[in-house]
């Protein structure tokens, strides 16, 4: 089980370093209004991707 927790950490670490190295530029853009969010919204958001990733590893599995 830890293996498996290690390996699917170190998959989100490369995909979520996609976007900044092949679009610094864009990235950047990005995080600046990210931050103009309000929180509420941020929440809604984190909910929708945690419920979303899930029902997607339910299905995988």
């Amino acid at each position: 089980m830890w293996h498996d927790l290690g390996v699917a950490l170190c998959l989100v670490l490369v995909i979520e370093g996609i976007v900044p190295f092949l679009y610094p530029k864009r990235w950047r853009e990005m995080v600046s209004k990210l931050a103009e969010v309000d929180d509420n919204s941020m929440r809604i958001a984190g909910l929708i991707s945690m419920l979303l990733g899930t029902a997607l590893l339910y299905l995988i599995n």
